[in-house]
This record gives structure tokens, C-alpha cells and sequence, in this order.
């Protein structure tokens, strides 16, 4: 690629950075670093309004959770700076003013009310009420009033936006890299808000003017835009600027298919759209605090409208980079599956290693520090074949380091009968008399126990011990091989476990 690459990826600090956003920025990370180019984290923060205080920081923390980082921005600063828009308003200003002396851009003096009123008479007879050439003459603007009187309004400080003057008779024919060439008519759009009247731009004339001077070489967006193609064409020809390539991504689905994936159907279906939890509101878990591994979140992102054109499926950050174009890229919607995700995130726990397991278990506030490095990552290595999050693989193995709390009730019933607890204190006293487990296997401990009991009760089977001794041990009928779990725990905790469940029973 000759031209230098460099993207942008520029949320709005409105709330918590969701996950189409993340893969939005994911795309453009994977684009930049394929081409060696430069990925910018820009901050579009010209709406006060909606903005939310602590959004700023959970995207920057959500980013970095993914292994985003971008090569500047706010916090590593750069050559093409501010990285904040609030910070730019007198490039916006400047920008303005040239597109308002070229006749590309007009002072709008329309009252809300006016406009209402506008919108009511066309909707009565059937019409949409479009501000532009067909009309403009006839509104409150500096086209249809003289420059003295135009010149009066804003000495007088008269509320007021600035328009873009849309071409009356234009083919407009933009270019999408995933969507290929398409065709729409100038005479159909209405001359869009530039400028607001409380003296900030609006998304349109920032983000052109921003990808214009921050050198940007592909604008990579979500769909949601694909209808501000064809003005932003018309602004970047007004400014005499060249265009980036654009590439707009494809929309998100909600687990049922039904409608984007928003917070809304993403509670309905029981499934969180943030990366991390989000607090300013009711607290609202993120996929960090569910446990589901970054790696596997990031590889099922990426397939969220993209394929490599193999059978390939398990990525790193830097496969994903190796693989990634845009021409791979579909205009299809996706679905976003959350079991597909867990079996993501189940592939990327088998892949690290019992002392990387350690440190996310610690991260996610496991108490683990009271045991030896050795035991927590042999202990991790026996089950995280059974885990698809670090809740999971915590759940899984919890049991080798503290005794249950509870035991399941669906588990009890199963196991717990009227000659339970003469079995269970049976086996206290045949464990006291046996060697620990440390180091021995089980098997013919276990064996012989039941070969004693079948000689009292010909009707005992292995069950009887098995499922409450199991039970007892783990608060639940899962977990690996038994022996494993008495060898790991050894004789002395097997008897507190033991007697423990007793009391409960």
C-alpha cells in the first residue's frame, strides 16, 4: 500500500464503550498494524451535553483490557494533536468560515418553533419536511436575506446554525470497500447542520475536518454512517480535500437475531454488551467480570463479520493481524452468539499455562495468595479442561483450596440416604487408620472400604459411598477423578470435609 496507512477509531464519551464499538476499534487496530500503520484513539466530545462523566477512562481501561493501544491519542499524545474534539474547536471554526466564503456553507436563523411548525403543515398533506434547495429561499437564512440584514443578525447575537448548502442537481457516487460503488442524488438530502447554535460542530463537520488534518487514510465505522457517506463526499469535494477510503462494517445482531445488539436485548437475552463493568449506572457486569478471557473475546469479535476464507478459527491478536483485510470483510449482518463466544473463551483457557491462570484468577480477586505456586497451577492444569470462563475454571477447582460453604440441594437429595452418615462415619474411621493420601493412590483404599461394608450389607453399592463422599468434598457431585481430588487434599482435610457434611446433613 503506498499510501501511509493511518485510522481512527473515535467513540463518544456518552456511557461505556459497547462491544460493537470494540469491534470497531478492533478492525482498525487489525488494519493499521497488517499495513504498519498508525491507529489513533480520537475522542469525539463536542456533544456536553451527553456526556458522561468517567466514559473517557472505562474506554481508554476497556482498550488497553483488549490489547488495543493505540499509537496516539489522548493519553500517549502525537503529532496530530488534540485527540480530544472539545480541544479543536478552532480548527473547526477556521474550516467553517472557509466553507461559508466559498458559498458552501450559510447562517441558518429558523427558530425550533418555526421549524415545528414547518414539519406539521408538510406532515397534515402527506410530506416530510426537507430543508434544502427547494425551499430554502423561503426560511430564515442568510441565501434568502441580504448581507446587511444577515450582517445585523449576527452583530445582534441572534441564535443561529450554519448549514451545508447541498448541490441542487448531483449524482453523488461514493466508494466502499466492502460495499462497493454506490449512486444517490443531491436533491434528496437536506442541507445538514454544520454548526450548532451553542457554538460547537456537529459530528459531520468535526470528524471531515479532523480525518482531513489528522492525515487519516481509511475511515473504518460501523454502518450506522453509511447514510452520511454521500454529504461527506460533498464536503470533503466543497473543501477541495482529498477523500479517504471508506469501509463501513456491518451490524451487529442480537443473540435472537432480531433487531442490533443493543443493551437492551442484550439483558433480555441475558448477555452483557460492555467489556467491563460499568458502575455509574446499576452496576452492570462486563465480560471481564464474567470471566470470559480477552483473547477469546477479541478472536470472537473479530469473526463478527469477518473470515479468513479457511477453516481456521483460533487467533491471536498478532494471527489476526498476519490474516486480516478488509476485502474479507462481509456486508452481511452478524450475530452475535454468546455461546460461540464461551466456546472462545473455553479454546483460549486451554492454551495458557497454569501460572498465566494464576495470575487472571488473582487479577479477578481469587484469594489464592495463601497457597504455593505449584499447588494452585497443577491444580489449575487438572481442571481447566471443564472451564469456559475464569468463573468456571474457578468453580472447578475452587474446591481444592477451600471446603464448600454449601452443598448443591439437587446433588443431596441424589446422594444423601437413611444410612449415609453411618457410611460417611464409617469411612472417618477407616481414613484415620490409613496413610495420607499425599502421594498414594486411592483405588484400594476406596475398594477395600466398600468390600468391608458389602460383608455387613450385601446390598451396599459403590454409589453409596461415592456420591457422598464426593459431595462432601466439593459441595457438589462434579469435579475430576476422586482419588485425584483425596490425593490433592490429603487425609487430615478429607476428615474435616467429612465430618463438616456430616453436621449438615
Amino acid at each position: 500500500m503506498s499510501q501511509k496507512v493511518r485510522v481512527r477509531f473515535a467513540p463518544s464519551p456518552t456511557g461505556p464503550l459497547h462491544v460493537g464499538g470494540l469491534r470497531t476499534a478492533l478492525f482498525n487496530y487489525l488494519f493499521a498494524k497488517k499495513n504498519k500503520g498508525v491507529f489513533i484513539l480520537r475522542i469525539e466530545d463536542t456533544d456536553a451535553k451527553r456526556k458522561v462523566d468517567g466514559a473517557e477512562e472505562y474506554i481508554l481501561r476497556a482498550l488497553r483490557w483488549c490489547g488495543l493501544s493505540p499509537d496516539e491519542s489522548i493519553v500517549n499524545g502525537g503529532s496530530h494533536g488534540p485527540y480530544r474534539q472539545s480541544e479543536r474547536n478552532g480548527y473547526y471554526k477556521k474550516h467553517l468560515d472557509a466553507l461559508i466564503a466559498k458559498g458552501c456553507a450559510y447562517y441558518a436563523f429558523d427558530t425550533e418553533e418555526s421549524l415545528a411548525g414547518h414539519r406539521e403543515e408538510h406532515k397534515k398533506i402527506g410530506k416530510t419536511f426537507i430543508y434544502n434547495w427547494h425551499n430554502r429561499l423561503k426560511l430564515v437564512n442568510s441565501l434568502a436575506l441580504s448581507s446587511e440584514e444577515t450582517k445585523k443578525l449576527l452583530e445582534r447575537k441572534t441564535p443561529h446554525v450554519v448549514r451545508f448548502k447541498s448541490p441542487e442537481n448531483k449524482t453523488i457516487e461514493t466508494v466502499d470497500i466492502i460495499r462497493g460503488v454506490s449512486k444517490s442524488e443531491s436533491k434528496l438530502l437536506d442541507d445538514k447542520i454544520l454548526y450548532k447554535s451553542d457554538g460547537t460542530p456537529t459530528y459531520h463537520l468535526a470528524s471531515v475536518v479532523d480525518d482531513h488534518l489528522m492525515e487519516i487514510s481509511h475511515v473504518i465505522r460501523g454502518e450506522e454512517w453509511l447514510p452520511s457517506l454521500a454529504l461527506h463526499s460533498l464536503l470533503y469535494d466543497a473543501f477541495g480535500w482529498e477523500k479517504p477510503k471508506f469501509a463501513h462494517l456491518p451490524l451487529i445482531l442480537s443473540p435472537t437475531g432480531k433487531g442490533k445488539l443493543s443493551k437492551r436485548s442484550g439483558e433480555k437475552a441475558g448477555v452483557p454488551v460492555y467489556p467491563l463493568e460499568w458502575s455509574k449506572e446499576n452496576k452492570i457486569k462486563g465480560y471481564k467480570e464474567e470471566g470470559i478471557l480477552a483473547e477469546g473475546l477479541i478472536n470472537f469479535m473479530a469473526f463478527l463479520g469477518w473470515n479468513p476464507g479457511t477453516e481456521k478459527e483460533m487467533y491471536t491478536l498478532e494471527g489476526l493481524v498476519e490474516d486480516f483485510s478488509l476485502e474479507k470483510v462481509s456486508s452481511a449482518s452478524a450475530q452475535f452468539d454468546y455461546e460461540r463466544l464461551l466456546w472462545f473463551s473455553h479454546k483460549h483457557i486451554q492454551e495458557r499455562s497454569g501460572a498465566d491462570l494464576m495470575a487472571l484468577l488473582i487479577d479477578q480477586g481469587y484469594g489464592l495468595e495463601a497457597f504455593s505456586e505449584e499447588k494452585i497451577q497443577k491444580t489449575l492444569g487438572l481442571v481447566k479442561e471443564r472451564a469456559s470462563t475464569l468463573v468456571s475454571l474457578w468453580s472447578a477447582g475452587s474446591y481444592f483450596f477451600k471446603a464448600p460453604e454449601a452443598y448443591d440441594e439437587a446433588s443431596r437429595k441424589k446422594a444423601v440416604k437413611e444410612n449415609t452418615k453411618e457410611i460417611l462415619l464409617a469411612l472417618v474411621g477407616a481414613l484415620e487408620k490409613a496413610d495420607d493420601f499425599d502421594s498414594k493412590p486411592t483405588k484400594d483404599f476406596l475398594e477395600k472400604f466398600f468390600e468391608d461394608l458389602c460383608k455387613k450389607n450385601a446390598a451396599m453399592k459403590m454409589r453409596d459411598i461415592m456420591l457422598p463422599l464426593r459431595l462432601s468434598l466439593v459441595g457438589s457431585l462434579s469435579g475430576v477423578e476422586i482419588g485425584t481430588i483425596m490425593s490433592e487434599l490429603g487425609k487430615e482435610k478429607i476428615i474435616s470435609r467429612i465430618h463438616a457434611f456430616i453436621k449438615a446433613c
